[in-house]
Order: C-alpha cells, then sequence, then structure tokens
C-alpha cells in the first residue's frame, strides 16, 4: 500500500499514527502542500487535493483519516484494536472521533491559518467561534478524563489518534494547561511510540511554522 501525506497535516499525521499503531508496512509518498506544482499533479491522482489518501496495491484509493484508519483495523488483525469489537463501544468511538476532527482539529486549524495573515485581515469571527468551540471540547475532554486513561477508558482507540495532532498545535494556539486531566493526557499521548515516530517525521518542518507563523 501507499500513503499520500503531508508531514505538517494534522489528518496526514491520525492515519500515519494509526498505521504505526496497527504495526502495517507501507510506502509513503509525501505531498508538499506547499508546492503549487505538487499539488497540481497531486490532483491528477484525487482531484480534491486532500490528504492523506491510502492507495491499495490494486489501485483502489481510500481517502479520508477516519476511514483509512478502518479500513485498517478491518483489514490487519495486527497491532492496536483502534474500533471496539462491540457495537456500542464502536460507535461512541466514531462519535469522540468526529468531535476531535470536527470541533478541536477545525478550530486549531482556523486559529493557525488566520494568525499567518496580517492582523487586519484576520477574520475575528471565524477565530472567535473556533475558540468557543475549542472550549466547549476541552470542558467535555475535562470531564471525561477524569477517570479515563484514553479517550474510550483503559483502550487506546481511533479517537485518540483523532486528539493527538491538534493537541500538539494547540499547546500554543489553544493552551489547555489549565485543564489538569487534559494536560495529564497530552503527556501520556506524547509518549506513545506511534505519535514519537510521527512527531520525529514532523520535527524538520517545525522551522518552517515558526517563519509562516512570525510572518
Amino acid at each position: 500500500m501507499k500513503l499520500y501525506y503531508f508531514p505538517l497535516s494534522t489528518y496526514s499525521q491520525k492515519a500515519l499514527m494509526a498505521l504505526q499503531e496497527k504495526n502495517i508496512s507501507f510506502e509513503p509518498e509525501i505531498i508538499d502542500l506547499r508546492d503549487e506544482a505538487a499539488r497540481t499533479k497531486y490532483r491528477e491522482l484525487y482531484p480534491l487535493g486532500k490528504v492523506p489518501l491510502l492507495e491499495l496495491d490494486d489501485g483502489h484509493l481510500i481517502p479520508e483519516s477516519s476511514i483509512i484508519i478502518e479500513y485498517l483495523d478491518t483489514h490487519f488483525e495486527t497491532g492496536t484494536w483502534l474500533l471496539p469489537k462491540d457495537p456500542d463501544l464502536s460507535r461512541r468511538t466514531r462519535f469522540k472521533d468526529r468531535m476531535q476532527d470536527l470541533y478541536l482539529n477545525e478550530s486549531v486549524a482556523t486559529l493557525i491559518f488566520e494568525s499567518w495573515k496580517p492582523e487586519a485581515e484576520r477574520n475575528l469571527e471565524a477565530m472567535e467561534k473556533a475558540r468557543f468551540r475549542a472550549g466547549v471540547i476541552y470542558d467535555f475532554m475535562e470531564k471525561d478524563l477524569a477517570d479515563k486513561r484514553w479517550l474510550m477508558g483503559s483502550e487506546f482507540s481511533m479517537a485518540d489518534c483523532a486528539a493527538a495532532p491538534p493537541l500538539f498545535y494547540a499547546q500554543e494556539h489553544l493552551p489547555f494547561s489549565d485543564r489538569p486531566n487534559i494536560t495529564a493526557y497530552w503527556m501520556r499521548l506524547s509518549a506513545r511510540p506511534s505519535w514519537q515516530k510521527v512527531f520525529e517525521e514532523v520535527k524538520p518542518y517545525l522551522e518552517w511554522v515558526a517563519a509562516a507563523s512570525s510572518a
């Protein structure tokens, strides 16, 4: 299999973390989203131009990080089970995965991209909405993690793969240091070998992020 991705992309990081958790070998294909020529060429394969994208050996394409993870979990009986076998627990896992993607991840992304714009051009309404949504999710997570090691309890899951990337960027753009349960959870997440391997690939790109933020 081949995975098309960009190391700075949160959804790419989510899929990469799942591949590490499942101990699945794959061919990496980095799409540098900063480069217009690279984006144009990639759209010849996948017109939407989004990453990550999993290409199977037969050429079949599987887009969207959550769908990629579900495919991996149902086709590879290796490593960590990322979706519980119990249907109700599986539904709850998908719900928490959606919460992380739609409300935390997207909120963090909004604040990052708006921060790269000149101050006079920033969409203050969108930034305020992002802070509000993230605050609601933080409140939920802080309460929910009071008696849990991972988002679904004692077992690591797809929801945790979804949480790690936005929490990494949120340290600067939506700090959670005043929330002890989320802080402790992030410490566990960031020490996870799967995240450590993903982060090693991200590190070389952080200088570019810092430059973009200060431009």
